[in-house]
């Protein structure tokens, strides 16, 4: 299956200013596969260490910090070849090594000429630790589930991708395209981004294989909350967990503890909450007062909406059946909407550096489900899984933020247009919202404002 990040990393294999990789990204997202298929293409051959399957390797970093010395004691070991700019060397599962990790120091001040990756499943809580870590000293990539585009590659769409690929005008798609794009879109819903249940799809057409494969990862992310340091977390990350569907499906998608149980507060369960981020498994999105620079600057800490990390793991832990793929819009609409706000938001975080936030306003009751940075404007989107919409809370944000709000933006099953300042985009065109959005500005003739 073709991955588009493979991209990113030729860029970090080209560039002059390269460093040991740090790739991170929650378990089963292929992460393995994707260093081993780059490394495949692009260098002459992978070294490639696990240090789950082998603990002895954890030793070589123990008693020295000659990185000759660790590459020579590991190809012994292994019986594999390195060769300095020919091959990338792998280092797998390194989420309980700090001092693996804490070795790319060396490997970037001392030996810059071999291309070194280290990925773990984990490891967005390893590197949180206050632990040596080599400051400076490394490049970050993140690997996320598939997008939409990739589903299509992976099912064998190229054209419809080929043609989202070619939009470069805001007009309406043609029924020729937006009813298969819907289509698949109904699809992904269904099978989400892990690339198991990709592939149970683009290849066996098993619903039940699709099935299958997202309960065994959401069991092997829970059996993962036992790896907390604090044995008491566990009980705490695994209902927090699973009360995420149910936070979801009210009108008022702010996260509340007492859904979790009665009487929970937030000094019991933040911790659990922060390992959920850290681990990478859930999206936290703040809700924010006003729409100035930077986004953070407006942040309410004590208010905020939780996602999950893809939309076929929220479906299946929320037990919708994949029979809703036949019914219409269903699958759009049900519990609130909650699919297509998580599939945005999993398309909005890849395209836009700064975290989206949420907006609302409490008597009378209004809410913008996302507010993106992007450039120097603040714009605000909400996210309609109908067709025929209204966007009354979009209209309330204009009219008080006024000339502040440059565009707005709406995700639905609508017909892709721009009416005034209100921009449409259909649903199956979120991986493509910045050059949308790009266009509309320019169109408007409100291109991006200066500092």
């Amino acid at each position: 299956m073709e991955r588009l990040i493979i991209k990113e990393l030729t860029k970090w294999k080209e560039s002059p200013y390269r460093k040991p990789l740090i790739v991170k990204g929650i378990r089963q997202v292929g992460k393995t596969w994707i260093l081993k298929e780059f490394g495949r293409q692009y260098y002459d051959n992978v070294a490639y260490f696990n240090f789950d399957e082998n603990m002895e390797y954890r030793q070589f970093f123990e008693t020295t910090k000659d990185v000759d010395r660790i590459l020579q004691n590991l190809m012994l070991a292994s019986s594999q070849k390195i060769i300095p700019e020919k091959t990338l060397i792998v280092f797998d599962e390194v989420q309980d090594c700090p001092n693996v990790i804490n070795s790319m120091k060396y490997f970037q001040e001392n030996a810059p000429q071999y291309h070194i990756a280290c990925a773990g499943s984990l490891l967005g809580i390893a590197l949180a630790k206050p632990s040596s870590f080599p400051v400076g000293k490394v490049n970050f990539l993140q690997i996320d589930p598939m997008t939409f585009t990739e589903f299509l590659l992976a099912n064998g769409n190229e054209n419809l991708a080929r043609y989202l690929d070619t939009i470069n005008m805001i007009e309406p798609i043609p029924d020729a395209f937006f009813n298969p794009l819907y289509e698949k879109l109904k699809m992904y819903y269904v099978t989400g981004g892990m690339p198991e249940s990709v592939l149970m799809w683009t290849e066996a057409r098993d619903v039940d294989a699709i099935q299958g494969a997202l309960s065994g990862i959401i069991g092997a992310y829970e059996r993962d909350f036992g790896k907390h340091p604090d044995v008491t977390q566990f009980p705490k990350i695994s209902m927090l967990w699973k009360s995420v569907p149910s936070q979801l499906s009210r009108e008022n998608k702010k996260f509340l503890y007492r859904v979790i149980r009665e009487g929970a507060r937030a000094r019991e369960y933040e911790d659990a909450l922060q390992w959920l981020v850290e681990a990478g498994l859930v999206h936290k999105v703040f809700r924010r007062s006003a729409p100035g620079l930077p986004i953070s600057a407006y942040d309410d800490l004590s208010a905020f909406k939780v996602y999950l990390a893809d939309v076929g793991l929220l479906r299946r832990l929320s037990l919708l059946a994949p029979t809703a793929f036949n019914e219409g819009n269903r699958l759009f609409t049900e519990f609130k909407g909650a699919l297509s706000e998580n599939y945005v938001l999993q398309a909005l975080t890849k395209q836009f550096e700064a975290t989206p936030r949420y907006w609302a306003q409490i008597n009378p009751p209004y809410e913008v489900d996302f507010l993106i940075q992007r450039e120097n404007d603040i714009i605000p989107v909400e996210v309609k899984a109908e067709t025929n919409t209204t966007s009354r809370s979009l209209k309330k944000f204009k009219e008080l933020f006024g000339d502040k709000v440059k565009l707005r933006v709406r995700f639905s099953l609508d017909n892709l247009k721009l009416d005034d300042d209100m921009l449409n985009i259909p649903l199956f065109l979120a991986d493509h919202a910045d050059k949308l959005i790009g266009i509309a500005l320019e169109q408007l003739g409100k291109g991006s404002s200066e500092f």
